[in-house]
């Protein structure tokens, strides 16, 4: 999945991409397209604080590309 936050400002890009991973299942790859540079910085600490992981980080052209994965599920 693709979330396109590019144009808006901190924190818009990271509540996006929240938002665009309640419904994604574990372990799911995300997009995220973002023009703030705060993003960088911000969807790193979104993730590490919802368990997920930054698989990697590209910028071309002004835009960021952000991959992420979600959470796996815990093990018990």
């Amino acid at each position: 999945m693709i979330v396109d936050a590019r144009g808006h400002r901190c924190p818009t890009p990271s509540l996006k991409l929240q938002k665009a991973m309640q419904d994604m299942a574990p372990g799911a790859r995300l997009t995220l397209l973002a023009t703030d540079p705060m993003a960088r910085i911000d969807v790193p600490h979104l993730m590490a604080g919802l368990g997920g992981e930054t698989v990697s980080i590209e910028e071309a052209d002004g835009v960021l590309t952000i991959v992420v994965a979600t959470p796996a599920v815990p093990t018990a």
